[in-house]
């Protein structure tokens, strides 16, 4: 298979290297290789044009890196040390951050130890590698499907009221969509288990609350607070799938299991922005903080500059928090008033109306500016 100019050829094993290779490849310009142990095709890369080729953390015979270095390819190694593959072609699943052992053992409490260490150039490259991997394989995941984003706040405690609201919306948007969230603890969780068990009976919903309220809080053990929620997916298999967006930044805020694909990223202010940018069937508030009050502004500010046919659905749920507790809801009618965004900004009260709202994507009534 000869490259096209212009397009970018991603090789993730030796077998489709092999395989393109015994096709006909004559020029490797365009190729991105990860993570492919080239140690015994020395000779089929000599017979290739490597310029413009980049190698991402790929292993080779002595000296073979430094030729195709001076043959113009790019060739990025894996950071020594690092606890996790930098040129990962997939997405990262619960299982795999928190394996079988003791939290303080698992690969997300060694990469957020590994982050914290005093910072060398390698390292930094082995973040931005890692967090482009991330960029490449979100994007593939994401084709093809409608996001809506359920933000709110991380400290809402499992058995809470709030909580299993936050879990009513997700159930009742993964029906129609895919729910996407910060992957933290809180109201991200939530929504992440309501839109997991989308399609199962309103009652193992309900159960699986319960099972969770016995550890409500991922402090003082991430571990319990992890294993519980492990064994409430065991208990309810073939989930929908649903996107969680964490980030190590935040690195005492373990990431939630029931996101069944976990984009998790280093550099925090990347997260933001993607959090915000894949979500093209709109967002829900959920009552939060400082957190939740800055995603609320940063897609205001994306929806404010934005051509009309990219607007979506922005509401905020809950009156009393965003008027008064943290009153965000008046800035946004000001900021909204007269702009293309104004018919797609909704003040409500419940989780049922935001669904409704989201699904329809609909402008809202001339009542609800009020």
């Amino acid at each position: 298979m000869r490259h096209t100019h212009g397009r970018v050829v991603q090789v993730e094993s030796l077998a489709d290297f092999d395989r393109r290779m015994a096709a006909g490849a004559t020029s490797l310009s365009g190729w991105r290789v990860r993570a492919v142990d080239l140690s015994d095709r020395t000779d089929r890369l000599a017979r290739c044009r490597v310029a413009g080729a980049a190698f991402l953390g790929c292993t080779f015979a002595p000296g073979e890196a430094e030729r195709l270095l001076g043959r113009g390819a790019l060739v990025l190694p894996v950071a020594p040390g690092a606890p996790l593959d930098t040129a990962r072609a997939e997405l990262y699943t619960a299982a795999e951050l928190y394996g079988a052992g003791p939290y303080e053992s698992s690969l997300d409490a060694r990469a957020y130890a590994w982050s914290q260490e005093p910072p060398t150039p390698e390292t930094a490259l082995a973040k931005a590698l890692h967090d482009h991997a991330i960029d490449q394989a979100l994007t593939s995941w994401v084709t093809g499907r409608r996001l809506v984003g359920v933000m709110g706040g991380h400290a809402l405690e499992r058995g809470s009221e709030g909580y299993a609201a936050a879990a009513a919306l997700g159930r009742a948007l993964g029906g129609t969509c895919t729910v996407a969230t910060g992957g933290g603890p809180g109201a991200m969780e939530a929504a992440n288990l309501g839109a997991r068990l989308a399609r199962r009976p309103a009652e193992e919903l309900t159960a699986a609350l319960a099972d969770l309220a016995r550890v409500p809080a991922y402090r003082p053990s991430i571990g319990a607070w992890a294993r519980v929620a492990l064994e409430v997916c065991d208990r309810h298999p073939d989930p929908v799938d649903t996107l969680g967006i964490p980030t190590w930044h935040y690195g005492h805020e373990p990431p939630n299991v029931f996101a069944t694909s976990i984009a998790k990223y280093f550099r925090n202010a990347t997260r933001e922005a993607v959090l915000l940018e894949v979500c093209d069937g709109g967002i829900v508030f959920l009552p939060g903080a400082a957190g939740t009050v800055q995603e609320v502004f940063q897609d205001a500010c994306e929806n404010y500059y934005a051509d009309e046919s990219s607007l979506a659905p922005m509401v905020l749920v809950g009156r009393t928090h965003w008027t008064e507790t943290f009153p965000a809801w008046p800035l946004l009618r000001a900021l909204a008033r007269e702009r293309p965004m104004a018919p797609h900004v909704h003040l409500v009260d419940t989780v049922a109306e935001a669904a409704a709202l989201v699904a329809a994507g609909a402008p809202r009534p001339e009542r609800d500016a009020r």
